[in-house]
Order: structure tokens, then sequence, then C-alpha cells
């Protein structure tokens, strides 16, 4: 067996079937996303604010945003 395979036992929590899950295959967070791929069941931690990360590491637009508003109606001649 490798180092990334480890024999575990299935029991059961109430009406669920449950997994301890040894040490070293810990998740970092409170909660995770479980599909199924076949007979396979596969775990993966959510990992919140990686977006914000993603965005602030990123250099700042030099280029203006176009003005989309440009043809449309003033709102004084909009009819709520």
């Amino acid at each position: 067996m490798s180092t990334t395979e480890r024999h575990v036992r299935l029991f059961r929590n109430g009406r669920n079937q449950a997994i301890r899950i040894p040490r070293e295959f810990e998740l970092e967070g409170e909660e995770a996303i479980i599909h199924k791929e076949g007979d396979r069941l596969i775990v993966e931690p959510i990992r919140k604010g990686r977006l914000l990360a993603l965005l602030a590491s990123l250099p700042p637009l030099d280029e203006s945003f176009p003005d989309i508003d440009d043809d449309l109606p003033a709102m004084e001649d909009v009819l709520i």
C-alpha cells in the first residue's frame, strides 16, 4: 500500500454511513463537497476566499471601461 492509501472501516452514525478520516488525510475547514464517480466517492474541501485572493493578486487594469450607457435614454425619459 502506498502512503496515499489507507484501509479504513465504514460505520453507521444514526441513519448515515460514516468513515473516520485518518489524520494524514484531514481536510482544512468545516465543510466539504462530496460527489460520486462510478463506485468512487470524491471528497473535496471548500476553500473560501480564494477568488478574492486571486483577484487581489492580479495587476490593475490600465485601460478605461467603455461608457456603455451612451445609447440609453435619460432617466427622466423612462416611464416606470
